[in-house]
């Protein structure tokens, strides 16, 4: 039996952050958590590329070239909080399914931390709040994904 388990060392690894600049007080704290992460597990500070972007929709697009340049994760940070329309899951849904599908294009682990809210406390409570900081989650999700990747074999034309 072959068991596959990643580890969070950061050592060597390069990481690109997309970050969406909406809700910024929240989306600030996240990327406060997830370079604390990083930089606690090892990756150097010339490792990481912080991107920010106008919103949690732009994210896909920026994951896509981080990607495609020379990183092997990215975390993607975001957060839309619910209002009176239908904006919200379309922006969340459409945020979910485009860094999902950058994923499997390029092969390259791009973690979906845009946090999809009620109201704006309950963001807070994800952002270094109550229920912790899931940027800090995110990045350490990401290192852990590009070493997994890492152990795998290449895939097999078929």
């Amino acid at each position: 039996m072959n068991v596959v388990r990643g580890t969070v060392d950061g050592t060597g690894l390069r990481v690109g952050i997309v970050v969406a600049r909406f809700n910024e007080t929240v989306t600030t704290a996240l990327l406060d958590g997830a370079l604390q992460a990083l930089a606690h597990a090892g990756v150097a500070d010339d490792g990481v590329t912080v991107v920010w972007v106008p919103g949690a929709f732009e994210i896909p697009t920026v994951a896509d070239r981080l990607a495609r340049a020379d990183v092997d994760a990215v975390v993607c940070l975001g957060a839309v909080i619910r209002g009176e329309t239908a904006h919200f899951e379309l922006v969340a849904n459409e945020a979910a399914r485009g860094i999902a599908d950058v994923t499997r294009a390029t092969g390259v682990p791009c973690i979906f931390e845009v946090l999809a809210t009620d109201d704006l406390a309950q963001a807070e409570a994800r952002a270094g709040g109550a229920h912790g900081n899931k940027g800090w989650e995110a990045a350490m999700a990401a290192l852990e994904m590009a070493h997994v990747l890492r152990a795998l074999p290449e895939p097999v034309a078929r």
